[in-house]
């Protein structure tokens, strides 16, 4: 009994008192608790220490009387039943709702004198959850979620008191073990997350092959040493879970004493892991390893990708490794090559937005440009308008950093800086390729935007993308490139602006109550706003999936004349909208109208857009 330690006491902290009780939306565990738990001093964000130090020599019963959660002839009936029945009060009290799992767990945690763990807050450490076999950690009601300082395992369990559970994991993790209680429901929850993982670790290893060209094949993998394993299904863990949630990045953050591990979904980074520093560096060395870079070399960034299978799905990764302050760091951007293209009616974008768009891609000449910030989703709206286009009739070429998704029926190229292909010496070669569509990747520079401007003006459709705020900017940012506005105006055919929103999780999303001044403020009288809760299947973030917001700008006879002008861009804005064009902020309020997002939301993502 040796590797068992009991939870270390500390004197309560000032301010640190949270109630901990019935899980609702948008509320602390146990809000309005006369005696809630104190959140243990130097310890994560969910990990509470009991109100008193030591087992109690109190029942269950006298505890759930004393914490305030029922009164005590609801408690007497329940005991009652418990001992007829032969089975325990908590259950019981449970089972007749009188309480819930999660304050089940706290007055377990109360009676024993063990911290209690709130799952859905706690930041539980992949490292730690690794430790131990899914099916093991089922089996026990049992998993390791984290350690301390002094590299003692924190076990959240079902049951705190069972020390052969504890015993046994000592045992299979040779670590030292500290129980901390844990509600059924949320390690049931953090069971099926962890099952799910591991189904998709397994997917990754019978298909896992490190590709260091897009062009080049894949190369046998590295030989691995045993002592490597733990840090390799480490690695796997973190990549399969991101897939699973659906992330697009997976940033690894070295910081004094461990690591933190963010994926970005939704377009918002959210903490996953917490990783201890020495794991962490050897999880850095990994992905180099198998990104093909040099891991001897850790003072300058690198560049590198490879490719897994996940899930079936077929990933490529994309890796950049950075020297910071307390460490290497490394972002990885995941790229689903299964991804399914669809049309353009599958975008989200208003009905009049739509046809506009819809009239200037099936021209048989011109360009037009998407534009956004990063993230923005233009390449997204690109390919949609490809798919289109793609009705084996024409030559579709694109030019491409990388080349995202794949397309049966379209020629994709991607840039290769080292072997002198960029976009524009790219863009050159393709016009000698008898293209009818040309979709560059990005205008980035003078030489490439006029290349694409002559390659419209002589009988291409050309699609590409800018970085501007909006609209109208588009056409004065390739002013600004240098590009004749006589050339922009024979050129041009439209100009999309676009951002993303995240949308409202249709499980627990509820009505929004705001005064009236508000609503008149953004148009919404009469309408039902909603906001943004948090439930288990959003990850608690209130909002699941995106969708896009769009303006898109026909250049028409007058914005030409305009164009020719060099008329500001206000002017611009100012005659578009009075031909029909609604701004992105106008269909960011119908989207709310729709409650398909929130008011917090359109403010987050198009305040700087009128």
């Amino acid at each position: 009994m040796s590797d068992v330690v009991a939870p270390p006491r500390s004197p309560p902290a000032a301010g640190t008192r949270q109630d901990a009780g019935t899980k609702s939306a948008g509320t602390k565990p146990g809000a309005g608790e006369p005696n809630g738990p104190e959140r243990t001093a130097g310890e994560r964000p969910g990990l509470y220490r009991p109100a008193q130090a030591g087992r109690s020599a109190r029942m269950i019963g006298e505890v759930v009387v004393d914490l305030g959660l029922a009164d005590a002839a609801t408690v007497d009936r329940a005991v009652k039943v418990a001992r007829d029945q032969g089975r325990p009060t908590g259950q019981v009290l449970v089972e007749q709702g009188v309480l819930h799992h999660d304050q089940l767990a706290r007055v377990v945690a109360e009676r024993f004198g063990l911290d209690y763990v709130d799952l859905s807050e706690f930041e539980v450490d992949a490292g730690a959850t690794s430790l131990i076999d899914v099916g093991a950690a089922k089996r026990y009601q049992a998993v390791p979620i984290g350690s301390t300082d002094d590299g003692t395992l924190l076990l959240a369990m079902a049951d705190p008191t069972n020390v052969l559970t504890l015993d046994d994991v000592a045992m299979l993790t040779g670590r030292r073990v500290r129980p901390v209680a844990a509600s059924l429901e949320d390690l049931e929850m953090l069971f099926t997350r962890l099952a799910q993982t591991n189904d998709a670790i397994e997917e990754i290893v019978d298909g896992e092959d490190y590709v260091q060209d897009p062009a080049a094949g894949a190369e046998a993998p590295p030989e691995e040493d045993e002592r490597d394993a733990p840090i390799i299904r480490l690695v796997h863990s973190i990549i399969a879970q991101a897939v699973t949630q659906g992330a697009s990045d997976i940033h690894i953050n070295p910081e004094e004493t461990d690591a933190r591990v963010l994926y970005r979904i939704d377009g918002v980074l959210a903490n996953a892991a917490t990783v201890k520093r020495r794991m962490a560096m050897g999880m850095v060395s990994r992905i180099k390893i198998m990104a093909d870079l040099d891991i001897s070399e850790k003072r300058v960034p690198q560049d590198g990708r490879f490719g897994l299978t996940v899930d079936g799905r077929r990933i490529d990764i994309r890796v950049v490794t950075l020297p910071l302050s307390y460490g290497e760091g490394a972002v990885l951007r995941i790229l689903d090559r299964g991804a399914r293209v669809e049309g353009l009616e599958a975008l989200g974008m208003p009905a009049d937005a739509l046809e506009r768009l819809n009239a200037a891609v099936h021209r048989p000449s011109g360009a037009v440009l998407v534009t956004g910030p990063t993230g923005s989703g233009k390449t997204t709206t690109l390919y949609a308008a490809l798919t289109a286009l793609n009705n084996g009739k024409r030559s579709i070429l694109t030019i491409e950093d990388p080349v995202e998704q794949r397309i049966p029926g379209i020629k994709q190229m991607q840039i290769a800086p080292k072997a002198g292909v960029t976009f524009d010496t790219g863009l050159r070669s393709i016009l000698r390729a008898d293209p009818d569509v040309i979709m560059v990747g990005e205008i980035r520079d003078a030489e490439t935007a006029h290349i694409a401007v002559e390659a419209a003006l002589t009988g291409h459709m050309v699609l590409s993308t800018l970085h501007t705020r909006d609209a109208p900017s588009g056409i004065g940012r390739l002013i600004d490139m240098g590009i004749e506005p006589f050339l922009i105006a024979g050129a041009i055919d439209s100009v999309v602006a676009q951002r993303l929103v995240r949308m409202l999780c249709k499980h627990c999303k509820r009505p929004q109550t705001l005064p009236e001044s508000v609503l008149e403020s953004y148009e919404l009288v009469g309408a039902t706003p909603y906001e943004a809760v948090g439930c288990s299947r959003c990850g608690n973030s209130g909002y699941r999936g995106r969708v896009g917001v769009y303006e898109v700008m026909t250049v028409s006879e007058h914005i030409r004349a305009l164009i020719l002008e060099r008329a500001s861009v206000d002017e611009m804005v100012s005659v578009a909208e009075r031909e029909g064009m609604r701004r992105m902020r106008r269909d960011a309020i119908d989207k709310v109208r729709e409650g398909i997002t929130s008011i917090a939301e359109i403010e987050r993502m198009t305040t700087s857009v009128l």
